[in-house]
This record gives C-alpha cells, structure tokens and sequence, in this order.
C-alpha cells in the first residue's frame, strides 16, 4: 500500500522488486501506527529506529529552560525523521510527536551501525544512508541562517527564500500553522503575525492561511 512512497525515499529509490524486498530486511523495516499526541521517542533514552513517515504529520521539537517549544521540523509524508540520533545512539533533549494518525515505517539497519557489511547492497545503502545524514546537516545549516538574523523580518525573508528556492516558484505552502511557525522562527505568535501584516502591506508578500 506504501510501496510508492517507501520507494520515493532515497535509501530505497530505483531499486528492482528483488532489491527492494532486500533493502526492508536490511533495514529491519517495521511499519507501526501511532494516534495522535503519541510521543515517538523517550527524552533521556537512546532512539531505537529512526522513522519513514507514510502516513499523517509529525513534529520535532526542543524545550528551552523556560519552558517554551522550539520546534526543530515538521516531518512530511515521505521524509526521514532521527537518523542521525539514531546512528550516534545518543540521548538528547528532542521530543517527537504524532500530529495525527500516523503510520510508521522504523528502520534499524544495524549493519550500517556496527560496520558489518557483506555484500555490495550493503555498501550501496550504506552510502545512501551517509548521503541522507549529510543533507540533514545541509537542512540544518539552513536553520541556522534562519535563526542567525537579527530581526523578524529578516528571519521570515530567509525561510521564505528557501521555500521559494526549494518549491522553484514564487507561491508555495509552508507546512506551518501560525503558531508551530512562530515557535520555528523563535518568535511569538503575535509579532510574527504583525510582521506578517506589515510584509503584506508594503507588497513584500501575499498570503492565505498558510
């Protein structure tokens, strides 16, 4: 039933049929449904898989000492989320949350994990999984140059340029409520919603909902 989107993601794109069923057994893939508000991780424990979502909304996101949600990513159908927890098997202060109804597919290749790899397949996603760990740190160093600004404004002009860049258009949506957006860009919900008013006006930008 998920085949397509398991086969879109890039540790399991353009494989044969015999390959492919190879890669969820290298993997140790295990689809698994969650409800939402389900916590897909323990803060203070090793993540045990890292995750493929098929189905529904998941959410990344750190509490600062005062209490307040910083979310890391909106996970989408189709993307990865915790590989790079996974891999390092350390703990860390990141809570990951079931947004909806949700299906699951967890991947263990400890293989890739403890170096022990037997045939060329292995190496293959062994390397695939290296190429995904990389542009996650290529995702975060664009959240870096987002939070680096100095002011709101320049904030939301950066995550609106690598939107724009990503999508190739002017007009694209941006997987955000007006809070979650807010706790993304590290701001309130308030003045990003002013500034967002202020843009619109000066004709910087149009926007519906999200």
């Amino acid at each position: 039933m998920y085949e397509t989107v398991i086969r879109h993601c890039p540790l399991f794109s353009d494989l044969s049929e015999s390959d492919f069923q190879y890669a969820l057994r290298f993997f140790s893939a295990e689809t698994r449904s969650h409800d939402k508000g389900d916590f897909l991780n323990r803060p203070g424990f090793p993540l045990p898989a890292f995750g493929l979502l098929l189905e529904g909304n998941v959410q990344v996101y750190m509490v600062d000492i005062d209490g307040q949600e910083m979310i890391m990513a909106n996970v989408a159908v189709g993307d990865t989320f915790g590989e790079s927890l996974w891999y390092l098997g350390l703990d860390a202060p990141v809570y990951i949350r079931a947004l909806s109804e949700c299906k699951i597919l967890w991947l263990n290749p400890e293989s890739i994990r403890n170096q022990t790899l037997h045939q060329a397949l292995d190496a293959q996603f062994a390397s695939r999984f290296t190429a995904m760990l990389a542009r996650r740190t290529l995702s975060m160093n664009d959240r870096i140059q987002i939070l680096s600004k100095a002011t709101l404004r320049q904030k939301l002009i950066a995550f609106f340029t690598q939107y724009a860049q990503r999508s190739g258009k002017n007009s694209f949506t941006v997987p955000f409520n007006r809070s979650d957006m807010a706790a993304y860009l590290g701001s309130e919900r308030s003045a990003l919603s002013r500034e967002l008013s202020r843009m619109r006006n000066e004709k910087i930008i149009d926007f519906h909902k999200n």
